[in-house]
């Protein structure tokens, strides 16, 4: 989970959207149970939880990811809007299907504040509350099934991260903020150079190669959030 930029003071005021009517009365039914959450508005597509935004000004958005009016990645565009107008907004993407390439477009602008998880964890309102409070603080949070189909193509493997020393678990850690390298350098006062060397082996070691489908980057990046979040 990334660091934390932002504390709601009160309740969390959370904003929802889904196309289908049975789907947001599930949704208000879970979010009005969970404590510290103030339900502030539920929405029918895109365009009316911009609005909503706009109006209501909440800490987080629970957004569906296929909805009108521009279907497949609505959740997105509406993630990428809000991260230009309000950063201080998180967004958690709720979607049906574990569809790792849409979660990394989500995280492509960065990781703080931002939620992808299939649907089936509002099944249970602990998931949901946990990525909730998650993004409201700047945290990330990265559904684990799809984790494992976008760095391990659907097996077990959970121990790849075992492999990386402290070092470079630190400079994973600072990646997962959404650091550059120049920036990581700073932080942790070293040179330029000696972050590129720990990124080339933290990929190395995550079996990431360079043709990777993905950015390596994002993919390392979620694996650890992931991981963190177990």
């Amino acid at each position: 989970m990334a660091a934390p930029d932002q504390t709601p003071d009160g309740p969390i005021r959370v904003v929802y959207a889904d196309d289908s009517f049975l789907m947001r009365q599930a949704l208000e039914a879970v979010l009005e149970r969970l404590d510290g959450v103030e339900v502030v508005a539920g929405c029918a597509d895109g365009d009316a939880l911009l609005a909503a935004v706009e109006e209501q000004q909440p800490d987080v958005v629970v957004t569906d990811m296929r909805m009108p009016p521009s279907g497949d990645q609505e959740g997105i565009r509406v993630a990428n809007r809000l991260r230009q107008r309000h950063p201080s907004i998180g967004v958690v993407v709720l979607t049906q299907y574990a569809e790792p390439r849409y979660g990394l477009e989500l995280l492509q602008a960065g990781t703080e504040g931002r939620g992808y998880l299939l649907k089936e964890r509002v099944n249970d309102p602990r998931e949901l509350h946990a990525a909730i409070e998650a993004v409201a603080h700047g945290g990330s949070v990265f559904d684990p099934a799809m984790v494992r189909l976008l760095v391990f193509g659907g097996s077990a493997g959970g121990s790849a991260l075992d492999d990386l020393t402290a070092r470079e678990r630190q400079v994973l850690g600072e990646m997962a903020q959404g650091k550059s390298n120049a920036a990581i350098a700073e932080h942790l006062v070293l040179t330029k150079k000696a972050i590129e060397r720990h990124v080339g082996s933290i990929f190395l070691k995550l079996g990431l190669p360079e043709e990777h489908v993905v950015s390596r980057r994002v993919a390392a990046v979620l694996l650890y959030l992931a991981s963190d979040r177990a």
